[in-house]
């Protein structure tokens, strides 16, 4: 299943500047083995913002849930999830 999923991030300000350099470090990885699995499709900036578009492909809603929920920055995003499903309009649809 795909999912588009918007990942705003809102870090507190007086966080100990080593937690964050850990957490931003654990995010990365994270997302890179999502990645490399083939279940993070692609990322994208939102330009001028702490926010990301991305786009799953995942066996259900489930596996969505326990993706986001392991995000070590998790605890620090408002998250936005819409499911895809094919246009009949998109020539790879033919």
């Amino acid at each position: 299943m795909l999912y588009a999923v918007r990942m705003d991030v809102a870090l507190p300000p007086g966080m100990d500047s080593d937690v964050r350099t850990d957490t931003l470090a654990r995010e990365k990885a994270y997302s890179h083995d999502l990645q490399r699995a083939g279940e993070w499709v692609s990322i994208w900036r939102c330009v001028g913002q702490y926010s990301n578009l991305s786009i799953f492909d995942v066996a259900d809603n489930e596996r969505l849930h326990e993706i986001l929920w392991n995000l070590p920055l998790f605890p620090y995003m408002t998250i936005d999830v819409t499911p895809l499903a094919q246009h009949p309009s998109d020539l790879a649809a033919g």
